[in-house]
C-alpha cells in the first residue's frame, strides 16, 4: 500500500480540496484499497516526507522528493487533470 500524503501551507482548505478530489478519483478508479492518505502542512511534514511514497502539495516541496512529488494545481485549476490523474496512476501503480 502506497503512503500518500496532501499538503499545503496551512494543512486547512486547499490540502482539504485536494484531498476530497484524489479521495473520489481513487474511488471512481477502484483504486483507494491501493493507497492510506494523509492531509497536512508543509511546516509540520517536513521533516517525515521520507515516510511518503507520493507527495501532492500545493506548495514547493525540497528538490530531494521531487521525484514522487506530484503539484495539485491542475486539481485546482481544472486544466491538466488527465495528466496529473495519468501520473498519479502511475506512481501508486510502480
Amino acid at each position: 500500500m502506497k503512503q500518500l500524503m496532501v499538503m499545503c501551507g496551512t494543512g486547512i482548505a486547499t490540502s482539504t480540496l485536494v484531498t476530497t478530489t484524489v479521495k473520489e478519483w481513487l474511488e471512481d478508479n477502484d483504486m483507494s484499497n491501493l493507497v492510506q492518505m494523509y492531509q497536512g502542512k508543509i511546516a509540520d511534514e517536513i521533516s517525515r516526507l521520507d515516510d511518503f511514497d507520493i507527495i501532492i502539495s500545493t506548495t514547493a516541496v525540497p528538490d530531494e522528493f521531487l521525484d514522487r512529488s506530484l503539484m495539485s494545481l491542475p486539481l485546482l485549476q481544472g486544466m491538466g487533470t488527465e495528466e496529473f490523474y495519468a501520473k498519479l496512476e502511475q506512481m501508486i501503480k510502480e
